[in-house]
């Protein structure tokens, strides 16, 4: 079964504010088996993946990975593949989608948290360093399908020198200062497992986010 299976157990159960021992009991197992479900350690049968939908109100093509919707909305076969190839292969509008859902959530969540520190220097360096990532992002696309760059202010030597890099880099710094300075003087909005589970949707994206992030960052090691 997915490993996206084991992280929304896990997820909807903290969204609920239950115990692992609270939510077994209700599913009718025990709490050790329900933390080999949550982990990934062992698979549950169909009959238990039906009693968590109803359990948490959602589909079970949400608690499979298939779609981002709780209600069902789901994303089906012919979506996701085009067979017109001779292997298949993900439809890009459908990845675009996905990852278009993960990145636009997790930053409002990025920014509501933020935005409860009142702080302008911290919201304003975080903003600069996600814009200069996708002005760097939207240029090389912009360059690739053959766009006069006489639109963008920064030479194309200069962009490509790194310039909106350091920009970048430059904002990451005063958002990390920044951070540190608001340490000592207040208490910062708690970002944690437990905190995600405030954010329903926006929670889910950020730990699957999160999860993608370190994979690769895995394989880089």
């Amino acid at each position: 079964m997915s490993s996206d299976f084991s992280r929304t157990l896990s997820l909807l159960r903290q969204e609920k504010g239950i115990s692992q021992r609270k939510a077994a009991g209700e599913l009718g197992i025990s709490q050790a088996l329900l933390s080999h479900y949550e982990n990934g350690i062992r698979e549950p049968g169909l009959a238990f993946v039906v009693k968590v939908c109803d359990y948490y109100h959602v589909s079970a093509d949400y608690l499979l990975g298939r779609t981002l919707s709780r209600d069902g909305a789901i994303i089906g076969a012919d979506d996701l593949y085009d067979a017109s190839v001779e292997k298949g292969s993900l439809k890009g509008s459908i990845l675009a989608t996905l990852q278009k859902k993960l990145v636009v959530n997790t930053a409002g969540m990025l920014f509501d948290l933020l935005g409860k520190t009142g702080d302008r220097q911290l919201i304003g360096a975080a903003g600069s360093y996600l814009a200069s990532g996708l002005y760097q992002l939207l240029r090389l696309l912009y360059r690739a399908s053959g766009g006069n760059e006489d639109l963008f202010a920064a030479t194309p030597a200069d962009f490509d020198a790194g310039l909106v890099q350091a920009d970048m880099d430059l904002s990451r710094m005063q958002y990390q200062r920044r951070l540190g300075e608001l340490a000592g003087r207040q208490e910062l909005p708690a970002l944690t497992a437990e905190s995600l589970t405030a954010y329903p949707g926006l929670g889910q994206s950020a730990a699957q986010l999160f999860h993608n992030t370190d994979e690769r960052c895995k394989e880089i090691l």
